[in-house]
Formats: structure tokens, sequence, C-alpha cells
């Protein structure tokens, strides 16, 4: 049957007409609300009366909550429907940014971190509804539970980073700081790790004593280069240029995301030629040749036995105990030091001024025990 005209009822803006049963013999009604809005006329269905369970009344507080803006219409609902099906959540992006990240040396802690950290709270999420105030209560909870401001950092970090890929590759949209943003810890950054004679001699005897002498080597070589943990790891034997004595620190694995060299010296020299090739074309390979991870087991066990502080780390601290010879010796001064540990910026090389101010003090006082020893006009 062809719909009928309008026809009115007993509340004002509300109006049926009446058509073909949907799913049933005969007629149904189908009711329409009519109001305006911003100066503007709205005529909008309400719902059928079989299909929908819709009765006049029901339209009629359609109607009131559309005036008073507390309900979506129809279109709206659809809209709103589809975007939410359409939104991509953090878990998604993961999946995606894992991807990318095939062999950097960072992944297996960004899994570890994401798996132990972001998931449960934000794995099911969109960017788009996660508020500052989430980010907020995270910070704090991690606080309460006495994790450190560095390990805060790396996991508010991670998901900053997470969010801005999918952006980046057109997976999501970047919230805006004004409802996003994430505050991080203050970091001190100063501290810097230094190995005394009697420490160092320690270490290199447990060294010696280890079973695991290849992983031993990747120790033996970050005391020996200061290289970072992932450029060592991400190392490669076409890297070591013999002939001109460098080492080659890869772009794709370095912090600064730039290719640098370093002096290969006849220190580091011997470890490396020491080190049997096993088929691989990495230097420090895991199984069946590929990339090995994980260094830190090893890197605890020797900092044990050699009996060094606990506030000493077992990988990083390597790097800063070598700076930190350098810089006491008085023949290195910081620019050079700056160029060896490959840092981007004076500024990060600053934490070792004191002991190549200390180096320049000891140089500076021999003139001390030459003057005291120098003859007087009362000697004889």
């Amino acid at each position: 049957m062809a719909a009928t005209g309008r026809e009115k009822t007993k509340y004002p803006g509300v109006f049926f007409r009446e058509v073909r049963r949907i799913g049933g013999p005969g007629a149904e009604k189908v009711f329409y609300i009519v109001f305006k809005k911003d100066g503007k006329v709205i005529e909008e269905k309400a719902g059928r009366q079989y299909a929908d369970d819709m009765t006049a009344a029901k339209a009629a507080r359609i109607r009131a909550e559309r005036i008073e803006g507390k309900r979506q219409s129809n279109k709206e609902k659809r809209l709103s429907a589809a975007n939410q099906v359409n939104r991509v959540t953090i878990d998604a992006i993961w999946t995606v940014y894992q991807t990318h990240s095939t062999g950097k040396a960072s992944l297996r802690g960004d899994i570890s971190r994401y798996n132990r950290y972001l998931k449960d709270s934000f794995g099911h999420t969109s960017p788009e509804d996660i508020t500052t105030l989430e980010i907020d209560n995270l910070r704090i909870e991690l606080t309460q539970q006495n994790k450190a401001p560095q390990t805060i950092k790396h996991i508010l970090g991670q998901l900053r980073r997470i969010i801005r890929f999918g952006a980046q590759k057109g997976i999501c949209e970047l919230p805006p700081t004004s409802r996003l943003h994430f505050e991080m810890p203050r970091i001190d950054n100063q501290k810097t790790e230094m190995l005394t004679s009697e420490q160092l001699a320690r270490y290199i005897k447990a060294l010696d004593e280890e079973e695991d002498q290849g992983a031993a080597a990747f120790l033996r070589l970050a005391l020996a280069t200061g290289m970072r943990r992932g450029a060592l790891i991400a190392l490669k034997w076409d890297d070591i240029d013999w002939q001109r004595s460098m080492i080659r620190l890869r772009g794709e694995s370095a912090k600064k995301r730039t290719t640098d060299f370093i002096p290969l010296t006849a220190t580091a020299r011997q470890i490396l030629a020491q080190i049997p090739r096993l088929g691989s074309e990495h230097v420090f390979p895991g199984k069946e040749g590929e990339q090995r991870q994980d260094f830190r087991r090893i890197a605890r066990r020797v900092k044990k036995r050699a009996g060094l502080p606990e506030d000493f780390r077992p990988l990083h601290g390597l790097r800063h105990a070598y700076a930190s010879f350098l810089a006491s010796s008085g023949q290195v001064d910081l620019y050079t030091l700056q160029k060896l540990l490959t840092h981007s910026s004076p500024q990060m090389t600053q934490r070792y001024a004191h002991l190549a101010d200390e180096a320049l003090q000891r140089g500076a006082s021999i003139i001390d025990s030459v003057l005291s020893k120098a003859p007087t006009e009362d000697t004889p």
C-alpha cells in the first residue's frame, strides 16, 4: 500500500503516516517529529509502530530531547557508530609499529614494557579517547609502585611514540595537546659510574673466569670503546675497518640515528681478533647466526662476581667507566671525549668536566713539589 498523508497526533510536533507493515500483514504507523532549532525547521523520523515499538508519546519525548540537545539524530548515531568501528586501537598501531622496528636493539625492551605496563590499560583504547588525566594517573600509579623516574619516562615515552607513529603513518589522528599531554618525570642524568683500580682488576678477573667467553668479549669491548649496548649488539664484521683502524656505528641502531666512526684501538683490535667467526655477519651472533639481543644476564653475573657496587649499572655503567677513565687521565679534552662517545652535543659530555678539572689540578700541583724542593738563599 502507498503511504497515507500526514496525520496529526495529540502531541505538538508529532505526526504519523500509515505504510505497509514490515514483517507482517496490514499497515503500521511511522511517527515523525518536527521542531525548530537554530532558526531551521527540522523534520525527522522517530520510528515505526511495530518494528521500532514506537508510539506518539515516545516520539514526543524524543522531540523534547532533540530540542534540548540531549539526544543525537539517527544520522548522527549512525556516523558515531561508524567512527567507533573505524577507530584504531593502540594494540593495532603497536602491531604495525613492531613490524617497522624489526632489527632494532630496543625492540625487545619495548615489547616487554608494552605487555607489562601499557597493554591492559590502553591496548583496546583509541588514541582519540586517551586523556591527559589518564596519563597522569598512570604516572602517579607507577610512582607509587616505586618505579624509577627513568623507568616511568620510558613507559610514557613509548606510549607517546606509538601514538605519534600511528599519526605519521596515517593510521590515526594525533590528539591535540589541549586534550592529551605527556608530563614526563624529571630525570637526574648526571650520574656517572667510576671504577677504582682495584674494582677494575676484579672486573677483568671476573671476565676471565666467565664460561661464556663470547658474551664476555661483548663486555670487554663495551669497556674498551665506550660503545652503547645497541651499537654493540648491531655490530657486524664489515663495520670493522682493520686497515684504517676504525669502527663504524650504524645509524639505524644509533641513539641519534646517524652513522658515526670511532677509533679501533689496540685493545679493541685484540678483543675482536680473539672472537671466533661462526659464519655469521654479526660480531655477537645469537641462535642460527641471527643478531643476539640479550646480554643483561651475563652483565649482572660478572658485576656480582666482581663485587661492584649495587648501583653500578651492569651495561651502561661500563660506558661511563670508559669515559671517566679518559676524562680523569688529563690527556683527553672534553671535545675529544664528546666525539669518542658520539654525543650529539657538548652538554651531554659536560658531566665529566669535574674529572677533567681534577686532572688539571693534579697536573698543576706538580709545581708544588718543584718549588718546595727549590733552594733558598739560606740553603748552604
